[in-house]
């Protein structure tokens, strides 16, 4: 996309203020303007014209390094109508996904916007992006946040109002687009409509909280026998502390937020063959076998130790009762 900005910071532009104790505030800089906060004001004509990176000192003498918000920043502080997805799964998903400039691409649903703005700008302008959305409520806060971060609403973005299983198939030509991702509580729903729309070699993405979602999502790929092997995964984030010495991990970590799933189409009558592993029921004892504590590493404890155990147990108990008794006496 198209709004890239140099320079000095200008009226209208929102900038992302960091004060005393790494608080973060984002204000939209206006001529005669000020911030107030409690260890006194910034006035917004002290900001415009400064260059990105500066530091606002206010009246009181407080400091504020001024920054323009990354996308990062924006997604999450932006209004939500529906949790939006982390920056940690929208990079997986233009990473893994491949997302690539000029990449014809359908996303459902279209929520907060968030994953819509990696998206566009993955796919420039030659590009095009069509997002599907149930909610009117949602297209509405999406598309004011993509605004609102772009300056203008890509011409090259539609939302299309409706279930993407029901309108997919009229929207688009068969076999006409790049890479789909859903973002939804049941994409096996889906897979009939996404089979269509998907050109060969293209890219099917899903997004999904739970284990059981990932597994019937991933069945069903199967059994449509359009695709290859799905493969799943999912990202886990763990910042570190830095200060002088004391480099550690931080306490608190981006965990599980999604899976993802991805698999790729497969050429119209095309039947994959059977490359590693025979296909087994659907249980079986064997399946069962696989969480008993020998095969999970686990070291089965002899009688002769155990009981060992037993007796060390009861005599350290032993001696402190007998040494209780002493105390009290």
């Amino acid at each position: 996309m198209t709004n890239i900005v140099r320079g000095g910071f200008r009226a209208g532009e929102r900038v992302q203020l960091t004060g005393p104790k790494g608080r973060l505030n984002t204000i939209t800089l206006r001529v005669g303007a000020v911030f107030g906060t409690h260890r006194g004001d910034i006035k917004h004509d002290d900001i415009i014209g400064k260059p990105d990176g500066s530091v606002i000192t206010n009246q009181a003498g407080v400091e504020y390094l001024a920054l323009r918000p990354l996308l990062t920043d924006f997604v999450l502080s932006m209004p939500r109508g529906a949790a939006i997805v982390y920056p940690k799964d929208a990079a997986s998903i233009v990473t893994m996904g491949d997302i690539f400039p000029g990449a014809r691409v359908v996303e459902a649903g279209v929520g907060s916007g968030a994953l819509s703005m990696y998206l566009l700008r993955a796919i420039g302008e030659t590009g095009a992006l069509t997002s599907f959305e149930r909610r009117a409520e949602f297209a509405e806060i999406a598309k004011a946040n993509v605004e609102t971060q772009f300056g203008f609403v890509p011409t090259n973005w539609s939302i299309q109002l409706g279930s993407l299983q029901d309108e997919l198939m009229t929207a688009v030509e068969p076999g006409s687009i790049d890479r789909i991702v859903l973002d939804m509580l049941a994409p096996w729903e889906c897979i009939e409509s996404v089979s269509h729309a998907l050109a060969p070699g293209g890219v099917l993405i899903c997004y999904v909280a739970t284990v059981t979602q990932l597994s019937r999502v991933a069945e069903e790929i199967k059994a449509s026998g359009n695709y290859a092997e799905p493969e799943a995964f999912e990202s886990l984030v763990r910042g570190w502390h830095l200060q002088g010495l004391a480099v550690r991990p931080e306490h608190r970590m981006g965990g599980h937020t999604g899976f993802l799933l991805t698999a790729r189409r497969l050429a119209p009558g095309t039947v994959l063959p059977s490359f590693s592993r025979r296909a087994k029921p659907e249980f079986a004892d064997e399946d069962l076998a696989v969480w008993n504590p020998e095969h999970l590493g686990e070291r089965s404890v002899s009688e002769k130790r155990l009981r060992k155990s037993v007796r060390s147990a009861q005599s350290a108990a032993s001696a402190k009762s007998q040494d209780s008794d002493s105390s009290g006496e």
